[in-house]
Parts: structure tokens; sequence; C-alpha cells
């Protein structure tokens, strides 16, 4: 399972060896400074932007990869239809993280205090 860590100066979505087959990519590596807003969605499907380009999805079951679509970069490691931590991005290589947690509102949280966005 997909987990969203700070790491010094980076923010890390750290992904299971299957999440990364499924989502053609490795751990992905963000400058903290990058980090505009973190927050939780009850419906981590409706937080999906544009198409997947690469990756694995099956609607309502799996999205894991890139995202793609009018000038959006973004990446999911979406799995069933539990809630999700989502990290809205600036300047960085991606716009929005969206990782499914089966504790969103904690792990949001233990993010926004080990950032400094409470």
């Amino acid at each position: 399972m997909a987990r969203l860590n700070v790491e010094g100066d980076e923010l890390v979505l750290n992904l299971s060896g299957l999440e990364k087959v499924e989502g053609f990519h490795g751990n992905i590596h963000l400058p903290v400074t990058s980090v505009r807003e973190v927050r939780c969605s009850d419906d981590p499907w409706s937080e999906l932007r544009g198409i997947r380009a690469p990756g694995t999805g099956v609607p309502w079951v799996i999205a894991v990869g890139t995202r793609r679509g009018g000038g959006i970069k973004d990446f999911a490691a979406v799995h069933g239809t539990g809630p999700a931590v989502v990290v809205e991005l600036e300047g960085a290589d991606y716009g929005r993280l969206v990782v499914t947690e089966e504790e969103a509102e904690s792990a949001a949280a233990d993010l926004r205090r080990q950032l400094g966005l409470t």
C-alpha cells in the first residue's frame, strides 16, 4: 500500500512493489516546499483528473499511475472506494497526488503536522 512520508526536505510517495508495476513508476520524491495543501476525500475517484497515461486502471477498483490531460499531470495510487489523502502541489513534477488510506484523516493530519501546515 502506498504511503506518504516526509523524509528531510522531501515528500516521498513510497509505492509497494506491486504498485510500482501497476503504475509503471518508482517512488516519487518531491520538495516539501511544493506542497500547498493536504486534505482528505471520501471519494478518491472524484479527485482523479485526466486520463491514465501510463498506469493501471479499472473504474472503482484500481487507478495507479500518472494522470494527464488539459495541462495537468497528477499521480494516483487508488485502490477501491475508501477514503484518500489528497496532496495539492505547486511548482513540482506533479500537480496532485491522490492516495487511498484507511485512516485518511489521521494520515493527513500527521502529514500536515510534519510539513508545518497546521
